[in-house]
């Protein structure tokens, strides 16, 4: 077959403060920079889905047509700009022809400035020139919002199964493979989906832990039975009315199909309580990590997970470092701050300068704002690294100009262009073994558990200042179907705006 291959990933907070530009997917932000063209090819080794997907079709020996893989950190909405370009990219080449089926790399949680749903308005208008008989599928992120129109549109759909993301290049084999059963079905599968009436905290979508991991082996055994399952815990900081969880499945009955994901919809609403995540505030995590740090042989790691450029934070507030200070922490390190200012500082001063600024806080976000105080420069590069974790394992990654900076007994370590950090050698870049530090406080969510789990005594979440809610509950809403609960047992929408009434 001659296949058209394309990508175009991004998770979209709309509450957050800064939005995604074409130059934020030109850079990737921690995934993948900009490929056109036979450069897109290269993914093949990276753990991306566009990668399983090509080693797949090499190996089978059918021919690509590859046209874009774009990506760029978690934020605000896609520019118009920025979604048009790329949006556009790949539209003109399908509208070129000369292929017999399509692949598309997608995310499934994305909000342009003009357009609630990213991924079914690019796949609208793919469809509307291929028409309905072309072969398409589409893999997505495990945090997907999908919405029926994308249901509709794609031939099938299928979401990584683990959080951390380390199935990702896995899922695009998976899709992969039904591509090629849809082919020799002939015909579209049948299809189910049902939708959770609950939103999920993100924090509560770890497959290492129960009750996500239990999910998935459930989805596993089930999938014996049909031809596809998936679950998208989805993406709680889109405001628009799809917002939330997803199971839908694929099988060549429509009873088979119906079944396994009625299946998997009782239980998950059945343990509904189980969804639920209790946090810690700055202070608390702080006096949990030095106590616990004490007599430890590893570090105590803090997620500072409402800070997490990987769900559309800035990677700049300041709450979990007051709180370190506060509690006099010793041998703590912080990372990654996007400050590009106060990295350009630090490389004019040098290494053992102590210079005075007013460290990150431009977040705009209340109950947080710039550090000020004298720092020591500990550590000074140029941000260029390679991943080795098990994320985006031998890719290579630039963070910019990057210093360490001390103040007190904590290390922080400042970089020039944002990222989350889910692997160790974020911190190696601005001078910090990891391994080393008593406390490790990252901007992160739950990806930082795939590469730092194993060295860590304690993993602590802390719901510091920042852009994005852990608590779906505390975000202020207007697009969310009102029927849909805040957070797991909580209200509903509607019922939330009657008490605020």
């Amino acid at each position: 077959m001659k296949i058209l291959i394309a990508g175009f990933q991004h998770e979209t907070n709309t509450f957050a403060p800064t939005k995604a530009s074409y130059q934020s997917f030109i850079q990737g932000e921690g995934f993948p920079p900009m490929a056109h063209g036979d450069d897109v090819l290269k993914l093949r080794d990276v753990n991306v889905p566009i990668g399983g997907f090509v080693q797949w079709a090499e190996a089978e020996d059918h021919e690509l047509i590859p046209v874009i893989w774009a990506g760029a950190s978690a934020s605000a909405h896609v520019t118009q700009d920025a979604y048009e370009r790329i949006a556009g990219a790949i539209v003109d080449r399908v509208r070129a022809g000369g292929f017999d089926a399509i692949y598309l790399d997608l995310h499934g949680a994305m909000v342009a400035e003009h357009l609630d749903d990213g991924e079914g308005e690019l796949l609208a208008r793919v469809r509307g020139i291929v028409g309905d008989a072309m072969p398409l599928v589409v893999s997505l992120d495990l945090h997907a919002n999908v919405t029926a129109r994308m249901v509709d549109l794609a031939d099938a759909l299928v979401a990584y199964r683990t959080y951390p993301h380390v199935d990702m290049a896995e899922t695009g084999l998976r899709a992969a493979h039904l591509l090629a059963l849809r082919i020799e079905h002939g015909v579209p599968f049948k299809r189910a989906m049902r939708r959770v009436p609950f939103l999920i905290p993100v924090n509560g979508m770890c497959t290492l832990v129960e009750p996500a991991r239990g999910m998935y082996g459930m989805l596993e055994t089930l999938e014996k039975e049909v031809v596809s399952l998936s679950f998208a815990p989805g993406f709680p900081a889109s405001d628009f009315d799809e917002c939330g969880p997803v199971l839908w499945g694929y099988a060549l009955d429509q009873q088979a199909a119906d079944e396994a994901v009625d299946a998997l919809f009782s239980t998950l609403v059945d343990d509904e309580a189980r969804w639920d995540v209790p946090f810690l505030s700055p202070d608390e995590a702080a006096r949990e990590a030095i106590d616990a740090s004490r007599d430890a042989t590893k570090p105590v790691i803090v997620a500072d997970t409402q800070d997490n450029p990987g769900v559309g934070g800035d990677s700049n507030t300041m709450g979990m470092v007051r709180a370190l200070l506060r509690h006099d922490a010793r041998d703590a390190a912080v990372g990654i701050i996007w400050d590009e200012k106060a990295a350009h500082a630090a490389h004019r001063a040098g290494v053992g300068a102590r210079i005075t600024l007013a460290l990150g806080g431009g977040s705009n976000v209340p109950g947080d704002s710039p550090l000020e105080g004298e720092f020591e420069v500990e550590y000074l590069s140029d941000g260029r690294f390679r991943f080795d974790g098990p994320m985006l394992n031998g890719m290579s990654g630039e963070l910019g100009p990057t210093a360490c900076l001390r103040i007190g007994g904590v290390r922080i370590a400042v970089s020039s262009i944002k990222m989350q950090v889910f692997d160790r050698n974020l911190f190696r870049a601005a001078g910090i073994e990891p391994e080393r530090m008593k406390i490790l406080v990252n901007k992160s969510s739950v990806h930082f558990r795939a590469d730092f789990e194993p060295i860590a005594e304690r993993v602590l979440v802390a719901k510091a200042p920042g852009p994005m809610a852990a608590d779906p509950a505390d975000l202020p809403w207007r697009n969310l179907d009102a029927r849909m609960r805040v957070r797991p047992l909580g209200p509903t929408l509607s019922e939330l705006r009657a008490s605020a009434a």
